[in-house]
């Protein structure tokens, strides 16, 4: 079923703001070809809706373990959603 569509809320905490993550992860997302959002939370984590095949929505987690060159991931949670059915993979501010 790696075709399925699915919808992930992904939070990534550790050095993840000021390092280039949401960028880096609409550049990945984009890549992959899924759709959702990416934005940064009060806390200092990074809050992701993803949403495209079970494949590429897994490569998407896979990468937000290392992030971009300069993140420190400390965490990565992951929850189920349902679908939303996004246009395009964007930031939100």
């Amino acid at each position: 079923m790696e075709n399925e569509l699915i919808c992930r809320q992904i939070i990534v905490s550790g050095k993840v703001q000021g390092v280039w993550f949401r960028d880096s992860t609409l550049k990945k997302a984009q890549e992959l070809g899924v759709k959702g959002f990416v934005k940064n939370q009060k806390d200092g984590s990074v809050y992701i809706e993803a949403e495209g095949s079970l494949s590429t929505v897994k490569k998407l987690i896979n990468w937000c373990h290392e992030g971009p060159k300069f993140a420190k991931v400390e965490a990565v949670e992951i929850n189920d959603m349902e679908l939303t059915y996004f246009e395009k993979f964007k930031i939100v501010w």
